[in-house]
């Protein structure tokens, strides 16, 4: 007899050393598996979902021209980062390509350059409507000036040496690695926005759409998209903090079988390298989709299945 869903996602993350956080949902019947799914986790870069939504909705809206022109400059770059964070000049690129960057590669400068040009308070106002109204929202220079004033650092110096200075404890106690104390969200609330997306009722058909593509093109594929055969489609996005790995996406079978998936990981490690941490979002989505899949496959969907 297999074990439960949750005590084999229990197994895989002490295999791994790492505290989880999972949520999958079937998305055309409703069926649920998790373990900790509705307490707070630190989203990191999942907060570019609901960026990516919002611009969808105002170009489907005709409210921005995907093609138009916006420069990069050094006020968006933090440096150190990747696309056009690293950039040493200014790049000018199309609406629609910063969202690009943002999903592909999650490029940071270029989702300050959209949060300029969608508005915070626009994008958050999109976050709570589809069901995240914790998710952390604003330009990262204005979430993170908060973090350097906490551990005393220079923002305008060399941070990379400074923190080299600072001891793990004190980055450990930061109140942005603690959900309970800066803005966050749970793994149902991202399955949540997830199958809103998936079931084009986040906004109108073609943004749903747009960002399903988006996500469609993540480079990473050492984590979640992982865990699933070649002919596994996996659109999703992940996520980079001291001691915070996770990863949350949609994977559709060739049966028509599609499953909202989101996978945090807390983990002894600050940062690094962290192959098994990594392989463990991979095993723990593949648990919790194999789950639902059985569910699925003993229940089968009809005209009444709960939607």
């Amino acid at each position: 007899m297999s074990s439960p869903p949750d005590a084999a996602l229990e197994s895989v993350f002490e295999q791994a050393g790492v505290v989880g956080f999972v949520h999958a949902r079937d998305i055309d019947r409703g069926h649920e598996v998790g373990v900790r799914a509705d307490e707070p986790v630190i989203v990191a870069s999942l907060r570019k979902i609901p960026v990516a939504l919002a611009y969808a909705r105002r170009a489907a809206a005709g409210q921005l021209d995907r093609a138009a022109r916006h420069t990069v400059t050094a006020d968006n770059r933090e440096g150190g980062g990747i696309g056009t964070d690293s950039c040493l000049h200014d790049v000018t690129m199309s609406t629609r390509d910063l969202a690009f960057f943002m999903m592909s590669m999650s490029d940071n400068a270029a989702t300050d350059k959209l949060m300029e040009i969608l508005g915070v308070d626009y994008v958050r106002g999109v976050a709570a409507e589809s069901g995240c109204p914790r998710i952390p929202v604003g330009r990262y220079r204005d979430l993170w000036d908060p973090v350097w004033k906490e551990l005393g650092l220079d923002a305008d110096g060399d941070l990379d040496a400074q923190l080299d200075a600072v001891d793990e404890e004190r980055v450990r106690g930061l109140a942005m690695l603690d959900a309970r104390r800066s803005a966050s969200s749970t793994p149902r609330e991202i399955t949540t926005l997830l199958t809103a997306i998936w079931r084009d009722v986040a906004g109108p058909a073609e943004a749903c759409a747009e960002v399903r593509a988006l996500m469609g093109h993540q480079l990473s594929t050492h984590r979640l998209i992982a865990g699933f055969d070649d002919d596994v489609q996996v659109a999703a996005k992940n996520g980079s903090l001291w001691g915070v790995l996770n990863e949350a996406g949609v994977v559709e079978y060739p049966d028509g079988g599609r499953y909202a998936v989101a996978v945090f990981l807390r983990t002894p490690q600050l940062g690094g390298r962290n192959p098994a941490a990594d392989a463990a979002i991979a095993r723990a989505a593949r648990s919790a989709v194999d789950a639902l899949r059985r569910t699925a496959h003993a229940t089968p969907l009809t005209e009444t299945t709960c939607l």
